[in-house]
């Protein structure tokens, strides 16, 4: 790729993996995109950050200079919070309030037995949680004053503790946030070391468990986090490059350093969020804005609904097991990818998963001294992968392969090696198929009426069965499959949530409350543009609502399409409410009572968009044929080409059975499967006709 003639203009996404970090370099203006891969260094994540910077600047034959920003997706909040080891902290909390962690909501989860589920140990125990005496009131009145002196002992206890990670949440601070102000400051005097996070500030709504643990989730990740900011800063400094960092947040966009140094548990589901913003780009350029979009790796699989170009949004979301009140894509993730071991229970049963080969020692087929059969393995027996993987510079072993499938599944179930492995695969199919059910059809979608697109180094292979099992006739398979999370990074807006619970109450509502509600949180947001400096055309502002039926226990977030808050407004708001009710739970309650609960405003820094670089048209698709393989179907065995994805031009179209290989995934088409290259290189693969 060439040098930019003028300003800075490239821009760079670098999405760590557990075992590779991806990086995208995209010039936007002219579409043109480079791709390279480093080995990931999880005891610093930031090395490999480094690494992957001046691979991709040497690839492409740029400096530092050149850069216009540099655009990131981490797992280091989320990981913290998935092994338990945040940084020790401690919570003050209204008098009486002590135990609201320990109680949390009751509930068992899912899939978990009611006689043999045992609570989690939570972030914070009592023994570290201060009660002090205050009491705001649901409208933001002040029933109680703050006990300063009470706030004064908790921090010095604190201090005395040697607890350096703070978190403070006052009842009904959502709605007036003084009292919580006034103890940060206390705070700030008794122990100046600490860092403090307030719920005012994270998350200013209802519901005191998910502001609790959202709050506390929020601190015990901030000095992990703000260190490991602080180091990516030196790595990009390094480099020469003098343009911003920006990080992906769980809501689908990304955000300055600074921003997530103060609210690090917003990029909780930074990397799953690339991808679904990925996905939605992808799509638009095929002329598709209703996905289903599944990120397939070696442990793991993502599924993303993406409705009208959008990702879908949820402020219930989950880390660990922990609530996070925040907005975030909404994802479901189950264990099953390409490392999934498969094993025969006991009973005779056959199972792939959760468990996972990982990359170390990886599925047998690795030769790395890995000897039980996964979902990688099933597909080499069945001949749906070629002998190789990257580009031909990683042999795979067929034999141990085949020896694995044959000694731990066919053996004990007494089948063949060949149904032995269409077993393991139809298994960890259908386990995807649920996923994929449970964000559309749970959420009032119907999977049939949207086009498939699989992602991840594992998911061209499944995206076929997936979508076969489903009805679901359009598959998009992207350029990239295996860094598309990457691209979604350099294609994300610049994006802030702001939100406040209003709590009215059933019946008329108060239009003048939410006109003010409403103008403070536009407030917030334009103090929002003016720091990340967003110039004013570049600026979007939408505009949600809460509401739920009189005495219901939970709300549904409904679009304020309107510009102004009058009656007019306001009843269209409440129809939209109904009409998504019913959409999702088939009924609507048109004669009860309607409350509005929380008021919301997204805040977007619109980047221009980029152009993409268009293959070229002509040449066979036979001039990508680089070998031929038998592929082991149900009906036998059936010779087919291999061809290499970078030699297919726009228009070229292939038959199945053929498997399509490039660097990053391997792309299987089933036989009854026609595969055409858009414009932009993505493969749309629908039923022979």
């Amino acid at each position: 790729m060439a040098a930019p003639d003028s300003a800075p203009a490239v821009v760079i996404g670098i999405d760590t993996g557990g075992t590779f970090t991806d990086v995208t370099l995209l010039d936007p203006r002219t579409g043109g995109v480079a791709n390279a891969k480093v080995a990931s260094t999880p005891a610093d994540p930031s090395q490999a950050f480094g690494e992957a910077l001046a691979a991709i600047l040497r690839t492409c034959g740029l400096a530092g200079a050149d850069v216009a920003r540099v655009l990131h997706g981490t797992t280091v909040a989320t990981n913290l919070i998935l092994e338990g080891k945040g940084a020790p902290a401690a919570l003050i909390t209204t008098k009486g309030f002590r135990y609201v962690l320990e109680i949390g909501r009751q509930d068992v989860p899912r899939r978990s037995s009611l006689f043999a589920w045992i609570k989690p140990k939570r972030p914070v125990s009592p023994a570290h949680i201060f009660e002090v005496a205050g009491r705001i009131e649901p409208n933001g009145a002040e029933l109680e004053p703050l006990n300063e002196a009470e706030v004064r002992d908790a921090a010095r206890a604190i201090r005395q503790a040697g607890i350096g990670a703070v978190g403070i949440v006052l009842l009904h601070s959502y709605a007036n946030p003084v009292h919580e102000r006034r103890a940060a400051a206390i705070l700030a005097e008794e122990h100046p070391e600490a860092l403090v996070s307030i719920s005012s500030e994270v998350l200013p709504v209802f519901r005191e468990y998910e502001r609790s643990m959202t709050t506390v989730l929020n601190v015990t990740v901030m000095p992990v986090v703000a260190a490991y900011v602080a180091r990516l800063d030196r790595r990009i400094e390094e480099r020469g490059i003098a343009s911003p960092l920006l990080l992906m947040k769980s809501s689908g966009g990304v955000t300055s350093a600074r921003s997530v140094r103060k609210a690090p548990i917003e990029t909780a589901l930074s990397g799953p969020a690339a991808g679904a913003v990925g996905a939605s780009f992808i799509g638009a350029s095929a002329g598709l804005k209703d996905l289903i979009g599944i990120d397939i790796g070696g442990t793991s699989a993502d599924v993303t609904l993406i409705h009208n170009g959008q990702p879908g949004l949820t402020m219930s979301g989950q880390v660990a097991g922990w609530p996070v009140g925040l907005p975030m894509v909404d994802l479901v993730t189950i264990g099953a990818g390409g490392g999934s071991i498969a094993r025969v229970s006991a009973t005779g049963a056959l199972t792939v998963g959760p468990a996972s080969a990982g990359a170390d020692p990886g599925p047998a087929c690795y030769a790395r001294g890995g000897d039980e059969p996964t979902v990688t393995d099933a597909h080499l027996v069945l001949g749906h992968l070629p002998p190789f993987l990257l580009g031909g510079s990683f042999a795979l072993d067929a034999e141990a392969a085949h020896r694995a499938v044959r000694r731990r599944v066919a053996e004990p179930l007494g089948m063949s090696v060949d149904a032995a492995a269409r077993g393991i695969l139809s298994i960890v199919d259908n386990h995807m198929v649920g996923t994929i059910r449970l964000v559309s059809v749970e959420r009032g979608h119907d999977p049939r009426e949207f086009a498939l697109l699989p992602f991840g180094g594992a998911g061209p292979l499944h995206g076929g069965s997936l979508a076969r099992l489903l009805g679901m006739r359009t598959v998009l398979v992207p350029p990239n499959p295996g860094v598309l999370s990457a691209l979604g990074l350099l294609v994300s807006n610049l994006k802030a949530e702001f939100a406040r619970t209003a709590l009215q109450r059933a019946g008329a509502i108060d239009l003048a409350l939410v006109r003010r509600v409403f103008a403070e949180l536009e407030a917030e947001a334009m103090a929002w543009f003016e720091a990340e400096r967003v110039p004013e055309p570049a600026r979007r502002i939408r505009r949600q609502a809460s509401l739920r039926y009189q005495h219901q226990g939970f709300e549904l977030f409904v679009p304020w399409d309107a510009g102004e808050v009058t009656q007019a407004a306001m009843a269209e708001t409440v129809r939209s409410f109904h009409r998504m009710h019913e959409r999702l739970y088939t009924f609507a309650q048109e004669d009860t009572p309607v409350e509005m609960v929380t008021l919301s405003i997204a805040a977007e820094g619109v980047f221009p968009p980029p152009k993409l670089e268009e293959l070229a048209s002509g040449g066979a698709p036979a001039d990508a044929i680089t070998a031929h393989q038998t592929m082991r179907l149900e009906g036998g065995p059936v010779r087919c080409p291999v061809y290499e994805r970078s030699r297919l031009a726009a228009g070229a179209e292939i038959h199945g059975p053929a498997i399509v290989t490039q660097l990053d995934s391997t792309t299987l088409l089933l036989p009854e499967h026609v595969a055409t290259v858009d414009r932009f290189g993505s493969l749309v693969v629908t039923e022979r006709g």
